[in-house]
C-alpha cells in the first residue's frame, strides 16, 4: 500500500518522495545535461529563424476565480511557427544543429549561420543527408518542417494508432510517412532499426543508450518557450506549473529553465499524463524508469508513451513534486472549457494534450484531500503549458462542436 497516492474520480495524485532536493540550487550534475548555455545558445538561433514570434501567455482572471486561486496562465503555443505546437521548437532546432554540425565537420569546424544554410551555400552536403524519427504527431511534424526548412531528406514512422489528420499534417512538409503496427515505442525502436540499416539519423527527443546530444539539442530548443514564459511573468513568478510528461524532454526543458532561473524559490512542479500511459507516475513510486507496456491508447495522442526518457528521467526525479495522471474525459472537457470561456477570458484553442493542465484542475477542484495535495490554494498561481492547439482539426471539431476559426472568431 502506498498511502502517498491518492485518488478522485478520473485522477490520481503521488507526492514524489525523492522531492527534498526542491529547495536546493540546480547543482552541477543537472547542468551537464540542460544548462544556461545550451538554452542560451537556442535561443540565439531560433529567434533568428523565418517566422519567429514570441507567442501569448493568456491571464485567465475568471477561470481563476472559478478555481478559487489567484491567477492562472496558459501558455499558448498553438501559433508556433505555423505548426500549432510547442514541439516547433525542438526537433526542427536538432535538425539545424546536426546539419550545422555536418558541414563543419567537412569545412575544417566553421559552423554555419542560419542564414548562410537557408541560402543553399552547403546544399551538396545537406541534400545527402536523411533525418528520420518515431513521432504520435507533433514531434515528426516538427522534424520535417526543419528537414524541409534547410534541405534535407525526412523519413517519419507513425504507429499504428496515429490519426489520419495527424499523418497528412506531417506529410505536408515533404516528408516521407511509414506507418508501422505497435504502439509509440515500438515505432521508436523500428525508426532506429531503420536509420542503422539506412546509415540515416534519428532525430528523437528520447535518449536511449548511445544516443543522448541529440535529445539533449531537442530539450534546449524547447527551453525557448520557457525563457519566454520568465520575460512575460518577470513580475509575478508562478507558485504552481502543471506540464505533460510523454517520454519527459519538454517536463524536463521547463523545469531546468525554472530552476536555473529562480534556484530555492523555484515553484512547485506537477506533471501530467494519461492514466493509460503513466510511465512516470509508476516510475515515481519505485524511484527509477520502469516500462508500461501495452496499446497505451489515449485521446491526449503526444502522450501515449510507455518509456521515460533516461536523461530526462535525471532532472525530473528530484525535480517533480507530484506526478498525476487523469482520464481522457477531463482533458476533453478542458478543451471546451477553454473554447467557451465564461466572464471576460479570452477564447482559447488548446488541443488534446494541450489541455492537460486544466484537466487535472478540473478533476481534483471540489476534492479537498486532491487539492491540499497540490498544494493549492487562494493564493496560488498556477502556469499551464498548451503545448499544442488543433493539430488534428478533425478531431478538435468533434470535440468542441466547432472548429479553431469559429471558436476564435
Amino acid at each position: 500500500m502506498d498511502p502517498q497516492i491518492l485518488k478522485g474520480t478520473g485522477v490520481a495524485l503521488y507526492t514524489n518522495p525523492l522531492a527534498g532536493e526542491t529547495n536546493t540550487d540546480y547543482g552541477s550534475f543537472r547542468a551537464t545535461i540542460l544548462n544556461k548555455h545550451g538554452f542560451k545558445a537556442a535561443s540565439n538561433e531560433i529567434s533568428g529563424w523565418p517566422g519567429y514570434a514570441r507567442t501569448a501567455l493568456h491571464a485567465l482572471p475568471d477561470l481563476a476565480s472559478h478555481l478559487g486561486i489567484a491567477a492562472l496562465y496558459y501558455k499558448d503555443e498553438s501559433t508556433r511557427f505555423g505548426l500549432k505546437s510547442f514541439k516547433a521548437l525542438g526537433g526542427a532546432y536538432a535538425v539545424f544543429r546536426l546539419i550545422q554540425n555536418t558541414v563543419a565537420s567537412q569545412h575544417d569546424g566553421y559552423l554555419p549561420s542560419p542564414q548562410e544554410i537557408l541560402s543553399g551555400k552547403y546544399a551538396d552536403i545537406i541534400s545527402k543527408m536523411t533525418v528520420t524519427c518515431a513521432t504520435d504527431g507533433n514531434h515528426g511534424r516538427s522534424v520535417a518542417w526543419g528537414a524541409q526548412l534547410f534541405g534535407c531528406r525526412c523519413v517519419i514512422y507513425i504507429h499504428a494508432t496515429v490519426s489520419e489528420g495527424r499523418r497528412a499534417a506531417i506529410a505536408f512538409y515533404g516528408a516521407e510517412v511509414i506507418r508501422v503496427q505497435g504502439n509509440y515505442d515500438d515505432s521508436v525502436h523500428h525508426a532506429a532499426t531503420q536509420a542503422a540499416l539506412n546509415g540515416w539519423t534519428v532525430v528523437s527527443d528520447t535518449t536511449y543508450e548511445g544516443y543522448r546530444d541529440i535529445p539533449i539539442d531537442v530539450m534546449h530548443g524547447y527551453g525557448v518557450m520557457s525563457q519566454e514564459i520568465v520575460e512575460q511573468l518577470q513580475t509575478s513568478p508562478p507558485t504552481h506549473v502543471l506540464v505533460q510528461a510523454g517520454v519527459g524532454a519538454l517536463a524536463a526543458s521547463v523545469c531546468a529553465t525554472f530552476w536555473l532561473e529562480w534556484g530555492v524559490t523555484r515553484p512547485t512542479f506537477i506533471i501530467i499524463e494519461p492514466e493509460r500511459a503513466d510511465c512516470f507516475f509508476r516510475s515515481g513510486q519505485v524511484g527509477h524508469p520502469v516500462i508500461v507496456t501495452g496499446d497505451l491508447d489515449t485521446v491526449m495522442a503526444g502522450l501515449a508513451c510507455g518509456e521515460v526518457s533516461p536523461v530526462a528521467w535525471d532532472i525530473l526525479k528530484t525535480g517533480i513534486n507530484c506526478y498525476a495522471t487523469i482520464a481522457d474525459n477531463h482533458a476533453l472537457e478542458a478543451m471546451r472549457v477553454f473554447a467557451k470561456p465564461t466572464g471576460n477570458d479570452p477564447k482559447i484553442v488548446s488541443g488534446e494534450t494541450g489541455s492537460t493542465g486544466l484537466g487535472l484542475l478540473l478533476a481534483a477542484q471540489g476534492n479537498t484531500a486532491l487539492w491540499k495535495a497540490l498544494g493549492l490554494g487562494p493564493d496560488s498561481r498556477v502556469l499551464l503549458i498548451g503545448s499544442e492547439g488543433d493539430t488534428d482539426p478533425t478531431i478538435y471539431k468533434e470535440v468542441v462542436g466547432m472548429t479553431a476559426q469559429e471558436v476564435l472568431a
